[in-house]
């Protein structure tokens, strides 16, 4: 059996502007696109001094002192990478020239209504916009697409994820000081993981929570969906174990019918350092005991993802593929969850209409 843990690279690499010179695009943006051999055009941010850092360690021919500035001197056809805060979406996406390539770092707005005020201006200056929900296509999910598509373990019944680890939250200080923390900026990824496999949610339960001694608004979430009576999928994140490596977890679970999938999501243990992935697979067999098979998956969520989400929207802008998954026609579904676990927090429950 042939495991696929790779996405076709587009036959025309389109160029990029990148705007913002953040943490993420050194980390991971940059990185992704100099792996898939991708030509950054130009960079800008507010704080110059920063885009020409990065202009210079990845040889990027141009630094904009503003988006006028580059989307004048912008190509025919480019792709605009936004890695801002979400505060700034909407003036950028009123001021891009109507149809233009877009990749906006998630999530899609602080709230729904900014979602709503997002797909709204994209709809009516015909923008074709994606959200950066890059684990959708980190290496590990793409194989366990893969398999699950083919039929392999069956029909889900129990997907699980589960975080129990140390984030060093101060590494992202403007984030960290937001009132909508852990679940807009982690387990929405999540959220949108476990749509794309079983679809939107009848309804969910969601809390979140702070921690005695940390400022931060929150840290530890679980939320649960409801599928109907025989599907059971749950995320329990806890950014807080700071008690050594030798209890922390962090992987995905999807049971089925018929076999299941196992993913150790490396990066988040000993995070930004990491560690390496893990995964592994088991088919249910009649007369035969049960056996887990580890499968070495090529690349990982840094950066292989953000280099399968890019070449994505370019086979999707070249025509060359059809479907354009974190469009963001889809991802407002995402916001809607995100919108419902918050309303939850505050109830006991809510059904999906924030």
């Amino acid at each position: 059996m042939q495991i696929i843990d790779k996405v076709l690279m587009p036959k025309t690499k389109i160029p990029i502007i990148i705007i913002g010179a953040s943490s993420i695009v050194k980390d991971a943006h940059l990185p992704a696109y100099k792996n898939g051999g991708f030509e950054v055009f130009g960079i800008l941010n507010r704080t110059k001094s920063k885009a020409e850092l990065l202009a210079t360690a990845y040889n990027i021919p141009n630094v904009f002192n503003n988006l006028k500035e580059a989307i004048a001197a912008a190509p025919e056809k480019v792709i605009y990478d936004i890695a801002i805060m979400p505060q700034q979406y909407l003036d950028i996406l009123n001021e891009l020239p109507d149809g233009s390539i877009i990749l906006l770092q998630k999530p899609m707005g602080e709230t729904l209504d900014e979602a709503k005020e997002i797909l709204a201006v994209c709809r009516r200056k015909k923008h074709i916009a994606a959200i950066n929900f890059q684990l959708r296509h980190a290496p590990f999910i793409i194989a366990a697409r893969k398999l699950i598509e083919e039929g392999q373990i069956g029909e889900i019944y129990d997907f699980e994820v589960r975080l129990t680890t140390f984030t060093p939250w101060d590494i992202f200080p403007i984030i960290a000081l937001n009132k909508r923390l852990e679940i807009l900026y982690h387990s929405i990824h999540y959220m949108d993981l476990i749509r794309s496999f079983l679809g939107n949610p009848k309804s969910i339960v969601s809390k979140t929570f702070g921690h005695p001694i940390k400022t931060y608004s929150s840290t530890r979430t679980t939320t649960i969906f409801d599928y109907g009576e025989d599907t059971r999928a749950v995320i329990n994140t806890n950014h807080d174990h700071h008690f050594g490596p030798k209890n922390q977890e962090s992987f995905i679970k999807m049971e089925g019918t018929k076999g299941a999938i196992k993913i150790k999501m490396g990066l988040l243990l000993d995070y930004p350092h990491g560690v390496p992935d893990k995964f592994e697979y088991c088919f249910l067999e009649e007369n035969k005991e049960t056996e887990w098979i580890e499968y070495k998956i090529d690349g990982s969520w840094f950066p292989e993802a953000f280099t399968n989400i890019m070449a994505g929207l370019m086979r999707f802008a070249e025509g060359t593929e059809h479907c354009l998954p974190t469009h963001v026609e889809d991802v407002i579904h995402t916001m809607e969850i995100v919108e419902s676990a918050y309303l939850s927090n505050e109830k006991d429950g809510q059904l999906l209409k924030a």
